[in-house]
């Protein structure tokens, strides 16, 4: 695009204090972005894109600083700006959207008041017409019944309507520039299509340009105009969105294509320290065979989750939400069952069920593990059945004590549920599977927070792992991962499931993992199971509209011919 640019950056360094001294986080950043153009920043955890966000916006930490540079939007160096400026350009002229909706929306005030205080702050709209405009929005961003839902609070939505408002509250004053931070990342594969168009629909009738910021890079491959890789806090290659995907000249984004799941690379590791763990691991396999064939190790029967509706002053039961109604499969040792569907459809409410961690519910039918029903188990009994299934929660950094350590993170399960080991021999089973789980020898003397995001899921599958479960429910465990670190915990379950014959359930919106992964797939919707088969079965051949609606929506990434670049 060869109009002047909406946003122009020249230079920007940004550095950030800690106690080993001063960060380089971004360095010497260049870019610009053209009105109507999609500019996306890619790159993993770390690496400066949400520094680069941040400092566009003059939102650094207190420990960061702008130390040189200049932001140019429409002709204005923000940077000259004062504070009372800045003010009216958050929200108005650049609007965002932040990764995390759980923590980025105020629990205390309704979405609606939260709309209308940034089209108060930014528009001539007020009363009743803003409270309008609200609404306008919420239906816009695909929110049912807005007139109602206006009044609620964000508990009472899903992860994907969070972040459905929150796109809202960003678009609300119409900004010249809209900052997208991860905004599909918790978000099912149908609704992140509904939001890729929706950004789309509104980039064209607003002529808003557009920095995504993402890890996803078929995403990127779908809206972007120009993509720019980062490394380190430096751009290491920029180019039209064509020629990256086409033939990627720097050697770290031909590393990232390899290492994302498709179904072609099925029994294959992403990584090569997963291709060196596979040959060693070779002799080791016999244990997990001989489990792989010993047949169902769980049977779930007409699984009914159902939580009730009350109202009036009496709260009396008006009527019920079916979450799960009748949910029935199989899983056998070795196995891994994907189980998918959109959001709301009863996925996470089926494996929190099977764990007897749901709270308020009616729950009914039956699941056997290993013969015993855990749905109708006594607490002790419950006990000793939870040694044999286990869970890996999709967000390491809610999942993990923090005020722990990570050795008395794994303890506390040994002690808990393995009454019979001694001290000393849990603390031998910890250190094991510290290593076993590719973390440095000395984890278990640090905090949750010292460690990365993939660090931590690691910290989260070892801890599962612990009791050495027959079962592991895996409720989106690589959704918040970057593209190598995702690869790596997946070459990491496939190895372990190679030698332990673990059956996986594994609850997902990534197809691509799904693909690599899923022995079966189950497809859910409305609370039932619609779809049972073969992993290959239902990804060319499915018989429900759903599975195909589904698989429609998923963003396909296709690479230039084999020794491009």
């Amino acid at each position: 695009m060869n109009q002047t640019p909406l946003l122009e950056v020249r230079g920007l360094d940004v550095d950030i204090a800690g106690e080993s001294g001063m960060t380089h986080a971004v360095k010497r950043l260049q870019l610009a972005i053209a009105r109507r153009q999609t500019f996306a920043l890619v790159g993993e955890s770390g690496c400066g894109k949400s520094m680069t966000a941040l400092a566009l916006l003059r939102l650094l930490p207190d420990a960061g600083s702008i130390v040189g540079g200049q932001i140019d939007l429409d002709g204005e160096d923000l940077n000259r700006l004062p504070e009372s400026a800045m003010r009216g350009v958050r929200g108005g002229r650049i609007g965002i959207i932040f990764q995390e909706p759980s923590t980025s929306l105020n629990p205390v005030m309704r979405v609606g008041d939260q709309i209308i205080e940034t089209l108060v702050a930014h528009t001539s709209l007020r009363g009743a017409a803003a409270r309008e405009r609200a609404i306008d929005w919420l239906r816009r961003v695909g929110i049912p019944e807005p007139e109602r839902r206006v009044d609620d609070y964000p508990f009472q939505f899903s992860g994907g309507q969070k972040q459905r408002v929150m796109i809202a509250i960003a678009l609300a004053a119409e900004p010249l520039l809209l900052i997208a931070d991860e905004p599909t990342t918790a978000l099912d594969v149908t609704v992140q299509a509904q939001v890729l168009d929706l950004l789309a629909d509104i980039q064209r009738e607003m002529g808003m340009a557009v920095l995504l910021i993402t890890h996803d890079l078929a995403v990127v491959k779908n809206v972007a105009h120009h993509v720019a890789l980062m490394r380190g806090g430096e751009i290491v290659e920029s180019a039209d969105a064509e020629t990256f995907f086409r033939a990627p000249r720097h050697p770290y984004a031909r590393q990232l294509f390899e290492a994302i799941p498709t179904f072609e690379k099925r029994g294959v590791p992403l990584t090569e320290p997963g291709r060196e763990a596979k040959a060693r691991a070779s002799g080791r396999r016999a244990a997990g065979q001989a489990a792989r064939d010993g047949g169902v190790v769980l049977d779930v029967q007409d699984l009914k989750v159902h939580y009730p509706v009350r109202q009036g002053p009496l709260r009396r039961i008006v009527s019920w939400v079916k979450a799960a109604d009748g949910v029935t499969f199989t899983l056998k040792a070795g196995e891994t069952l994907a189980l998918l569907g959109e959001s709301g459809c009863g996925k996470t409410t089926t494996g929190k069920a099977l764990l007897r961690l749901i709270d308020g519910a009616r729950i009914s039918g039956r699941a056997m593990l290993l013969g015993q029903d855990l749905l109708s188990a006594d607490h002790r009994k419950l006990q000793r059945l939870r040694q044999d299934i286990q869970i890996v929660f999709q967000d390491p950094y809610a999942s993990l004590d923090p005020r722990m350590r990570v050795g008395d993170i794994l303890d506390e399960g040994l002690a808990s549920l393995r009454r019979g080991m001694s001290k000393e021999a849990r603390a031998e089973r910890a250190a094991g599977l510290v290593e076993r789980v590719g973390l440095p020898a000395n984890t278990l003397a640090r905090y949750p927070h010292e460690f990365s995001g993939g660090q931590r899921q690691r910290i989260a599958i070892a801890r599962a792992l612990a009791v050495e479960p027959k079962v592991l429910i895996c409720d989106e465990p690589t959704s918040a991962l970057d593209v190598s670190v995702q690869a790596q915990i997946l070459d990491l379950l496939r190895e372990l499931q190679d030698e332990l014959g673990i059956a996986y359930l594994f609850i997902t919106h990534n197809f691509g993992v799904v693909e690599y992964l899923a022995d079966r797939i189950a497809v859910m919707e409305g609370g039932r199971i619609i779809e049972l088969g073969q992993a290959d079965a239902v990804l060319h051949a499915p018989r429900q509209d759903m599975t195909r609606r589904l698989l429609a929506a998923v963003p396909r990434l296709q690479f230039g011919p084999p020794g491009a670049a």
